[in-house]
């Protein structure tokens, strides 16, 4: 057995057991159906929507206001943090500004963005953006002010330029700290994105689920909240093999500076 096999086995044991109870104590109704439907319901409801065509439309909307979110959150985030990361002047005008910014919850900007930017795309992708655009921006400044000092003075040493300096020094080494922040950002993107199609959209997951709740369909909500956490799950997935292959050396580092365990 590979070790990924094991580590997968080990990953879904928690969640298989947990689905299994649940699946036994509705068929033997210790639980109400209505208002907590069956494992085996919502996963015929998935199914449902699958066949019409219905869960297709509603993914791909919600995919699509993501990666407009994530991606304008992302071009926005990483010169910001480049810029106060490299000059920490910078930060004693921009900090305190941000910092107040970063304490008011996205979904507390719904209202006035509807109110700005009106109920389409618009106001849901400002809302994806503000709610990605921190993490980044914070793990990038963080990856460059924590450059190692020695690196500099080498690069220096050898006559490289500034922007050869920001390249071939900063840039790698910074480039963990920014995929934790991008990796963050895309995971707040995704949650804001719910809040955000729950008061105003025409489709979407988080409409689905609104339109269970409308419908009185438990199942119809819980299948929307299922394909939250799978659709959630894999983006991470993909997100960390990305990781993988654009930073090989980050796995050998942490492997030579982690000791194994040694028994007494």
């Amino acid at each position: 057995m590979t070790n990924v096999l094991k580590k997968t086995m080990m990953a879904l044991l928690l969640p298989f057991v947990l689905v299994l109870v649940w699946q036994l104590f509705s068929q033997m109704g210790w639980l109400n159906n209505y208002l907590l439907p069956p494992p085996s319901g919502i996963i015929d409801q998935l199914f449902a929507l699958a066949h019409h065509g219905t869960l297709l439309k509603h993914l791909s909307a919600s995919l699509y206001r993501v990666g407009c979110g994530f991606g304008l959150a992302f071009f926005l985030a990483l010169p910001l943090g480049f810029l106060l990361g490299l000059v920490p002047r910078a930060q004693d005008y921009l900090s305190p500004f941000l910092n107040f910014l970063q304490q008011i919850p996205a979904i507390a900007w719904i209202p006035m963005f509807i109110l700005w930017l009106g109920i389409d795309e618009t106001s849901k992708i400002s809302i994806i953006t503000y709610s990605g655009f921190f993490p980044i921006f914070l793990n990038t400044m963080h990856g460059i002010s924590n450059t190692d000092s020695k690196l500099k003075e080498v690069a220096s040493t050898f006559g490289l330029s500034p922007w050869q300096i920001i390249v071939r020094v900063y840039l790698p080494s910074a480039a963990p700290s920014v995929f934790v922040g991008m990796r963050l950002g895309l995971s707040f993107c995704w949650r804001s994105l719910v809040a955000a199609e729950l008061l105003g959209a025409s489709k979407g997951i988080g409409y689905l689920i609104q339109e269970g709740r409308e419908l009185a369909q438990p199942d119809l909500m819980l299948a929307g909240v299922l394909m939250i956490g799978l659709t959630g799950l894999f983006l991470d997935f993909l997100f960390l093999r990305l990781e993988k292959t654009l930073l090989p050396w980050r796995d050998t580092q942490e492997r030579r500076e982690v000791p194994k365990w040694q028994p007494f």
